[in-house]
């Protein structure tokens, strides 16, 4: 616990991560305890913050004329594995509020575009006034969360860097504090994207209302966990779903997971289970659903680490099935994602089908990709 100015005191995430190391559950870095600093300090000025407005009977009066002010934030960025998400975790786990909500940015954003259309809805019906959406949905989120928590940070739609400046400025003046962790530095955002003229003004909006932390950590620590285990378990069995789950709980760090849903246009991809980037699938999820081309490009946009478990040997009467599965394998490949996967054989057998087929020729080129996909050389590569 922290005690700040003779206020009562909060939560302490420096002392938890002590925990952790003492423990031996976690090893000591100075980087992340310097940015435990950090976390504590918004953990203190949000619990200040909270406890000022409901013993002053006057925040009460006016609380509906009058937004509390924003709690200066916290934009921590640095490369993959360096444990920001390990520390927003816990930071979020601790920070004082019951108003507050933690999501991947492009959910969010999913849930502001769709706070917009029916705003848009209203509007027509007659019953919401004001052209411009934005103020309307900035002070229903703001209402629902006084602190929004993003993982990886980044903005690749035109869609959302159109609306990013005056949606998180009206944010920002309803009282919402921003913490989030991204790979990029926020100059670097939406870098070379299409209007990113338009999309500036964000930038500044951001460093207005955020500290920003570069975390350069040389040691990749889930790299470090995973370099010891096996990315592709045969047979299939219970000794290969034991490896698995060993090998998911190092990708995940021992973090909550739970299912996601990706929008693809104008449907949904279910995945099943997922956690910050890594996210974890049936062979049966990805390949015996009526997936195609744009769905695993979805996937392996949002995730940088695929499992996929009971991979099975294919033949002419699981057609389609092969198919899909060699068009998942060409997409992970192409964008050098991390695969862990269990199957009932090895790559060079897991097409039994007769030789001379379509797919027998093309299953080829995905066995070879399968195996360098094992390669240190790759999981090196990929840098998750």
């Amino acid at each position: 616990m922290t005690s700040h100015a003779g206020l009562a005191a909060y939560p302490s995430l420096r002392h938890d991560y002590g925990r952790l190391v003492e423990k031996g559950e976690i090893s000591s870095d100075p980087v992340q305890e310097a940015l435990t600093i950090r976390f504590d300090r918004v953990i203190a000025e949000l619990g200040a913050s909270n406890a000022a407005a409901k013993t002053n009977a006057l925040g009460w009066l006016f609380a509906r004329k009058k937004a509390p002010s924003a709690v200066r934030g916290l934009y921590v960025y640095g490369g993959v594995g360096r444990g920001k998400t390990m520390l927003m975790d816990m930071f979020f786990r601790l920070a004082p509020l019951k108003q507050k909500r933690r999501a991947h940015f492009n959910e969010f954003m999913a849930d502001v575009h769709d706070r917009i259309g029916l705003h848009r809805a209203a509007l027509k019906a007659g019953t919401a006034k004001g052209d411009d959406p934005i103020p309307p949905v900035a002070a229903a989120i703001a209402a629902e969360s006084r602190l929004l928590c993003f993982d990886e940070f980044t903005v690749t739609d035109i869609a959302d860097a159109m609306i990013l400046s005056r949606l998180f400025t009206a944010l920002f003046s309803n009282g919402v504090t921003l913490v989030a962790t991204s790979n990029v530095a926020p100059d670097d955002l939406y870098r070379d994207g299409l209007n990113r003229g338009l999309f500036l003004p964000f930038i500044q909006t951001l460093k207005d209302n955020v500290d920003v932390v570069a975390v350069d950590i040389p040691t990749d620590y889930r790299m470090l966990k995973l370099s010891h285990l096996p990315v592709y378990v045969t047979p299939l069995g219970p000794a290969a779903d034991a490896q698995m789950d060993e090998a998911w709980a190092a990708a995940t760090e021992g973090r909550s997971e739970a299912p996601a849903k990706l929008e693809v246009m104008g449907r949904h991809v279910t995945v099943p289970r997922a956690c910050g980037k890594a996210a974890r699938f049936t062979f049966a999820d990805l390949c015996d659903a009526p997936l195609g081309a744009r769905d695993y490009l979805a996937i392996a946009e949002r995730f940088d680490t695929i499992f996929i478990d009971h991979i099975p040997v294919m033949d002419q009467t699981r057609r389609n099935a092969s198919k899909r599965f060699i068009l998942l394998i060409d997409t992970l490949y192409d964008r050098h994602i991390r695969l862990v996967a269990s199957a009932e054989a090895s790559p060079d057998r897991l097409y039994a089908g007769r030789e001379g087929v379509t797919e027998a020729f093309e299953f080829a080129r995905t066995a070879s990709r399968l195996n360098e996909m094992q390669s240190r050389e790759w999981v090196e590569a990929t840098g998750v």
